[in-house]
């Protein structure tokens, strides 16, 4: 068995999971949707995912030996039903968030090589980052988790060097003052929740950090300081980043950053010196690489956690306890975050990924409310209660509304799929017809 991960390592997966083609990509779409408003749209978001991590660190304290994250919690809180249908659309929306992420560093690549994101280079190098990171994934969670702790240290510092260029960048015209023109008009709200779904998937990756639970030094303290420092330093980070952004960029230009290296393009609008922009795009390289890290070990956790509780097949069960790592669950993860790459372009591919995690976010507040009410304890109690966690879920449901109505109608038609699966599954299972009252 291996060593138990640091609380800074832990927090590096989390660090890695958030902070990844969010903002190395789709910043420059919120801005696009919302001008000056995204800045809200974030510091919206992270006051959600705060309340998330809250709920997840009193959950993850109060079941720390499992490995399923928000779909265990489910599975505990409301059986297998809801767990299953829990668990597929977490392990489909992280398996999406690979091919996103990975989508990302390909971009990025290809614009530094080539000066361009067209043709079959961003796909291909996408395609060898998976195959890389699953390979060094497959080394153990130790060796991924101190991998991505050294990645975290440096991406987090070449985004601080973006922000104090732009500090430099504005201070240094004369008589110059740093100020964002927002919308004071009535189509602001609209704005803003439609930058916020998109800014969503930038907050997507803390669920790491539960996934790894049991590995975590300090046991339920560490694990509560892990997802909680990881959480606040992204929401810090992002909130920098797109001022600066803002701060650059012209009001007239902000629908230019509909791009997929829009950080690349403020700095070439800026006339940024040709090292920085180098440094900016390693950063973005860096930044999706750790991101990608952290999702295929999460999702290839997921999987094992499920064919642990026997609602997978006992392919997915095979785990290397040397290493600490679930092989099965890291090469169907590697295989279908390749076949993903040709879903579409990485906002299409990232609006899928989505619906599923804004539905398990919606479950983590549901389970707190339900063992609360059955008056379990756990070693940390998220503060506030019952306000935060119903504050987080109606501006889950509000975030739902803003969806984009054929991803919002694909991710209903999958929940009724799954419902059918299920109960097909569990009618052979038990080779009989199980009939119920349900009146009288």
């Amino acid at each position: 068995m291996v060593g138990k991960i640091g609380v800074a390592s832990a927090s590096a997966v989390g660090l890695g999971a958030i902070i990844g083609a969010g903002i190395f990509v789709l910043s420059g779409t919120s801005i696009a949707l919302a001008g000056a408003d995204a800045l809200f749209a974030f510091v919206l978001v992270g006051v959600v995912a705060v309340i998330i991590a809250l709920e997840l660190s009193e959950l993850g304290a109060m079941m720390p030996y499992v490995r399923g994250a928000s779909y265990s919690y489910t599975y505990k809180a409301f059986g297998s039903e809801l767990g299953f249908i829990t668990g597929i659309l977490r392990y489909m929306a992280l398996t999406v968030a690979i091919s996103a992420i990975a989508l990302g560093f390909g971009s990025y690549l290809s614009n530094m090589l080539f000066g361009s994101t067209l043709g079959v280079y961003p796909i291909l190098f996408a395609m060898t980052l998976i195959v890389v990171l699953s390979i060094v994934n497959m080394l153990g969670v130790k060796k991924a988790a101190q991998t991505d702790l050294g990645l975290v240290i440096i991406k987090i510092g070449i985004l601080f060097v973006f922000v104090a260029f732009a500090a430099f960048f504005v201070l240094s015209k004369p008589g110059a003052v740093p100020i964002l023109e927002f919308s004071a008009s009535g189509g602001a709200i609209g704005g803003i929740f439609a930058a916020s779904v998109v800014v969503f998937f930038a907050y997507s990756g803390f669920q790491a950090v539960a996934s790894i639970t049991d590995r975590i030094k300090g046991g339920a303290r560490g694990y509560v300081k892990a997802i909680m420092s990881s959480v606040i330093i992204s929401v810090v980070v992002y909130v920098l980043v797109v001022w600066a952004m803002l701060m650059i960029t012209p009001q007239a230009a902000y629908g230019k950053l509909l791009t997929a290296d829009p950080l690349a393009y403020v700095l070439n609008a800026a006339q940024a010196p040709p090292w920085l922009r180098i440094v900016v795009d390693a950063g973005a390289l860096i930044a999706t690489a750790s991101a990608t890290i952290a999702m295929i070990l999460s999702s290839s956790r997921a999987l094992y956690q499920m064919s642990e509780d026997h609602l997978l097949p006992k392919f997915f069960n095979k785990y290397n306890r040397n290493t600490d790592t679930a092989e099965n669950g890291i090469i169907v993860s590697a295989i279908i975050g390749i076949g993903m790459l040709f879903a579409g372009n990485i906002y299409v591919i990232a609006s899928i990924a989505n619906f599923g995690l804004m539905f398990n976010y919606l479950l983590i507040g549901l389970c707190v409310i339900h063992f609360r009410r059955l008056g379990s304890r756990s070693p940390f109690m998220m503060p506030l209660y019952p306000y935060l966690p119903i504050i987080g879920m109606s501006l889950l449901l509000a975030f739902f509304a803003g969806l984009d109505r054929a991803v919002l109608t694909m991710g209903v038609i999958s929940i009724l799929v799954l419902i059918i699966v299920y109960y097909s599954l569990r009618e052979v299972r038990e080779k009989k017809v199980v009939r119920v009252r349900l009146f009288g």
